[in-house]
């Protein structure tokens, strides 16, 4: 069975400008043991679904409007407030991409990382201050038990990320939620939290929902992948076959704008026009007003996903002819 299974998750925010329908139809799952990288421009909604596993969208703007998040068995949006907060920071933890907003000014880093120690696990003041000291000299940072009484503005940009990565580590959870982790960090320290990411996984068995822009970290992450883009997947596929064959023309767009190491110097590509805007998304497929391969009816009719083989899910009307069961099109 599965540890996370999203079923049609519709996540809309209520603003005065209109409604915004920043996740519209998400289903994946995530098995354990799994890293399922979640990738797309700025604005798909790749963090809007982590935040709605974890059930912190901005209130009272955001809200799950329908669907399902099935964690063990159980429907997280349908779980009461106190019942989620057992499970945030314990069994779920995410590292947020903006460490100087995601963590408290006026906490010291050590007060921050023993919290969870002391809620969840239970521990005393001295032995969660010791695991505290432990899991940022796990991290990489310096002089770790000093760095314990540091106030965040008292660390750098890089430090501020990899004490995030200890706080989400903390409680050895069952899953994951890896918004941006190495935004911050330099290629070393990169590597280093990408290797204890996955040494966390292969030994706990937990699983992984990492979200970039840094397709280069999902070839060496993840075990599969879902591409977002305007609120909807339009592909899913195991990690090799996406960069090996991508099919639907937006990923395909992505993979070519990835500087390669080649001799022969070549102009990287470009995906024309911008993201649309969540109050106007185009009719028909999402995409149809960018895209090189767009047919007559892409502005009408927005495809389902599409199964062309080998466990890949592609919106696109190119692989029409096998739809994912539960999926329609709004041809008219």
């Amino acid at each position: 069975m599965a540890l996370l299974d999203i079923r049609d998750l519709r996540t809309y925010f209520d603003t005065d400008a209109g409604l915004v329908k920043a996740v519209d139809g998400v289903s994946f799952s995530v098995e354990p043991g799994e890293t399922l990288g979640l990738v797309g421009e700025s604005g798909c909604g790749k963090s809007v679904t982590a935040l709605s596993i974890l059930r912190l969208l901005p209130k009272p703007a955001g809200r799950i409007a329908g669907g399902s998040i099935l964690f063990d068995g159980q429907d997280l949006a349908k779980l009461s407030e106190d019942r989620m907060r057992s499970i945030r920071g314990n069994r779920i933890s995410m590292i947020f991409q903006e460490p100087m907003t995601s963590l408290n000014p006026v906490y010291t880093v050590g007060e921050q990382i023993m919290e969870p120690l002391r809620l969840h696990q239970r521990l005393d003041r001295k032995q969660a201050f010791e695991r505290g000291v432990g899991l940022l000299d796990m991290v990489s940072i310096p002089s770790a038990r000093q760095r314990m009484n540091d106030y965040p503005h008292q660390l750098s940009g890089g430090m501020r990320q990899r004490a995030m990565i200890a706080m989400a580590l903390s409680c050895t959870p069952a899953l994951l939620l890896a918004d941006e982790p190495t935004t911050a960090l330099d290629v070393t320290v990169q590597a280093q939290i990408l290797d204890l990411m996955n040494e966390l996984r292969q030994q706990l068995n937990s699983a992984i929902l990492f979200i970039t822009h840094d397709l280069g970290v999902i070839a060496r992450m993840a075990h599969r992948v879902v591409v977002m883009y305007a609120g909807k997947i339009v592909e899913q596929a195991p990690v090799r076959d996406l960069f090996r064959d991508p099919k639907h023309p937006y990923t395909r767009g992505l993979l070519q704008s990835i500087p390669k190491l080649t001799t022969t110097a070549r102009r990287l590509g470009v995906i024309p026009g911008v993201v649309p805007s969540p109050l106007a998304f185009p009719s028909g497929c999402k995409f149809h007003n960018r895209c090189a391969e767009r047919m007559d009816r892409c502005p009408n009719d927005e495809p389902p996903l599409f199964l062309p083989s080998g466990g890949r899910a592609v919106r696109c009307w190119l692989y029409d002819g096998n739809p994912v069961e539960g999926e329609t099109s709004d041809a008219r």
